[in-house]
């Protein structure tokens, strides 16, 4: 009878929801290390010297003077060379740990150390619909409908603009309502890019009614910028700089991002691929570094890899997942906060390609201790693409791989010593038993959306597969999540200010 009770508590322990969370974002990386100290050492060392001989071309006149002035050289020959002990002031002096606020100051974000956090980015031009299972192109309507449904996903941590609205042809009405989009159905800690530097400040203008008046957004800002200041192989772009600059005079903080492609902008072996991409993305840190020490910028070393056979992006390979876990170790090592790009399938539909290449690059990227994982939520057709079902499904993969971060906790009470005894003694199973219900609450992530019937039952349901799935949990939460983060007065001051679509 004690028997059959035990195992009667145990199925509905089984069914109960956990009281607590047992894998949140912000879980510990860094146990997997790619590279060896003397790798590290090697690739750095390899870095200093591209930067010190070959130099960054291309620098826009205003940097120039300001690398000049730091202590760089010109080589008269349309280069620019930065010296070790200017790279080195600049990485000492670096913003190391801060915060990415939300405008929900509960949902802010602390960046740096070996805390690992899931996100988006992108700029996919199609949406794979949720009708027809086809893509087509991203639209207006779409980034508000993606921004919302990620507002009830537990990991993604901040949210950046996962699409481009096509249907925006103008630039500067573009960047508007890209902002707009996040103000109004999140509270997040965002990110957005801006095409020119004269779009900074009319934005900020619509930043600060939204934070409460002239000046409130920059003394506590809640979104970021996605700029790409240099352009593969060691040269930056004038425009992207300019965005910089403008960034830093309103106080946004940065993610400066290094995309270089292995074997089309940078070369193809994989420990030469490190050393040039490291450069560049210490370039950005320099440029930083001369025009105001100690502001905030993500280190976003992105390794990006090519199919070589064809030069198509190759965004879910097994290159792409130890290129970008090495380039969060690197980062890590030299104590700066760091981005990488991974889960972000060449997979068109969601199917096992989908599945296994996601978890591959995000479980190696989070295990190395990659403070912000890029791309990470949503992404299909290796960038191109952007799909509702992925949000959700993404979203419960990072639960599983915060709880594999997790790791072990060693404990008197977890090694349940007593608790073996009692049911080597007593009912001969631990089904029901005090020390089982803990660990369950405790311990466990139960999926939503995974399938862990039998197989009768699941055909029973119609033998549904994780697609079908995520479409209904996605057409869900589009139908009942409309939040209202923008007050009816905050909205029409914008509106009255810029063209809102």
């Amino acid at each position: 009878m004690a028997a059959r009770q035990g195992k009667r508590c145990g199925r509905q322990g089984r069914a109960a929801k956990p009281v607590l969370n047992p894998c949140p974002p912000g879980q510990a990386g860094g146990s997997y290390r790619p590279l060896s100290d003397s790798d590290l050492q090697k690739i750095y060392g390899v870095a200093l010297d591209l930067l010190a001989q070959l130099g960054m071309g291309e620098v826009p006149p205003r940097l120039r003077a300001d690398l000049l002035a730091a202590g760089a050289t010109d080589d008269r020959r349309g280069r620019v060379l930065l010296p070790p002990s200017l790279v080195r002031q600049a990485v000492a002096q670096a913003a190391r740990r801060f915060v990415l606020h939300g405008r929900d100051a509960a949902r802010s974000i602390k960046v740096g150390g070996n805390r690992v956090h899931f996100g988006t980015g992108g700029a996919a031009v199609q949406t794979l619909d949720l009708d027809s299972g086809l893509y087509r192109p991203s639209t207006l309507r779409d980034l508000h409908d993606f921004t919302r449904l990620q507002d009830t996903l537990t990991n993604v941590s901040w949210f950046t603009r996962c699409c481009v609205a096509t249907d925006v042809p103008d630039t500067y009405d573009l960047d508007v309502n890209t902002v707009y989009a996040l103000l109004k159905n999140t509270t997040k800690p965002t990110a957005t890019s801006f095409t020119l530097a004269d779009h900074v400040g009319p934005i900020v203008e619509m930043l600060d009614i939204a934070a409460g008046g002239p000046g409130a957004f920059a003394r506590r800002p809640f979104i970021k910028a996605h700029i790409s200041p240099v352009i593969s192989p060691l040269r930056f772009g004038a425009d992207a700089v300019d965005v910089v600059y403008a960034c830093i005079r309103h106080n946004i903080p940065v993610s400066c991002i290094t995309a270089a492609q292995a074997g089309a902008t940078a070369p193809a072996t994989l420990a030469g691929f490190l050393a040039q991409s490291l450069a560049e993305t210490l370039a950005s840190l320099v440029m930083v570094h001369v025009i105001r020490p100690g502001f905030p910028m993500v280190f976003s070393n992105w390794p990006l890899v090519i199919d070589l056979r064809t030069g198509a992006f190759s965004g879910g390979s097994g290159e792409t997942a130890v290129l970008n876990a090495a380039s969060a170790q690197m980062s890590n090592w030299l104590g700066l906060p760091s981005g990488v790009a991974c889960s972000m399938t060449d997979a068109k539909a969601i199917d096992a390609q989908y599945g296994m290449e996601k978890g591959i690059t995000s479980m190696a990227a989070a295990l190395a201790g990659g403070n912000l994982i890029y791309e990470s939520s949503g992404m299909t057709a290796s960038l191109l693409g952007a799909s509702f079902e992925a949000f959700v499904l993404d979203d419960e993969m990072h639960s599983n791989t915060y709880r594999a971060l997790r790791g072990i906790e060693v404990t008197d009470d977890n090694l349940g010593f007593e608790a073996i005894c009692e049911a080597v003694l007593g009912d001969g199973h631990f089904l029901g038993g005090a020390h089982t219900f803990a660990a369950m609450e405790r311990d466990y992530f139960y999926p939503s959306l995974a399938d862990r019937d039998e197989p009768r039952t699941w055909a029973g349901n119609g033998a549904q597969d994780a697609w079908c799935r995520a479409r209904k949990r996605a057409r869900e939460v589009l139908r009942s999540h409309n939040p209202v983060y923008l007050t009816d007065a905050e909205d029409r001051a914008i509106r009255s200010r810029f063209t809102i679509l």
